[in-house]
């Protein structure tokens, strides 16, 4: 018999926490004709103001072919679009449209309703303590694994507020 304490896990709480986030996202997004990989994907771009699919694939911990089908959805619904690389006609260059502006507020305030659902009875000096132990158990994971690993853009600032142009 296959034996595990899930309830003693921590990965068992962050992956089931994490699952159900989604779920919510995409319930909300929905409402906009949107998908939480989508939105994700719109998130990268409204940091990196452009990224390559290869490099989008690595952000998003996602194999680039899975990628592709999210990207061409995307395209033909006209929330991006995708360019060859001036430089090496190998990249596709993804981009947002301009269709994304008067939306992207509208997403915004989905991702704040489900975190306002989720942390409804949270204490707020409770969800500082559990950001600084998720930040410890990520910087812990992060020196033991091997290869690289894209930088969260989280505490960063924008390459727009930086003074440099993506």
């Amino acid at each position: 018999m296959l034996r595990y304490d899930f309830e003693d896990s921590m990965g068992y709480w962050v992956f089931s926490v994490a699952h159900l986030m989604t779920r919510a996202m995409n319930d909300e997004l929905g409402k906009l004709g949107i998908t939480y990989r989508q939105w994700e994907v719109l998130c990268w771009l409204s940091y990196m103001g452009e990224i390559t699919q290869s490099e989008l694939a690595d952000h998003m911990r996602i194999e680039a072919p899975t990628l592709v089908g999210v990207i061409d959805r995307m395209e033909r619904d006209g929330w991006i679009v995708r360019e060859t690389d001036p430089t090496d006609r190998r990249k596709k260059i993804i981009r947002a449209t301009e269709k994304v502006e008067p939306m992207w507020e509208q997403m915004v305030d989905c991702a704040k309703d489900v975190r306002a659902k989720a942390l409804r009875d949270v204490a707020p000096e409770d969800v500082k303590k559990t950001k600084e132990i998720l930040k410890m158990i990520r910087s812990n994971l992060l020196s033991e694994l091997p290869g690289h690993i894209p930088p969260e853009p989280i505490g960063q600032k924008q390459p727009s507020e930086a003074g440099s142009n993506p």
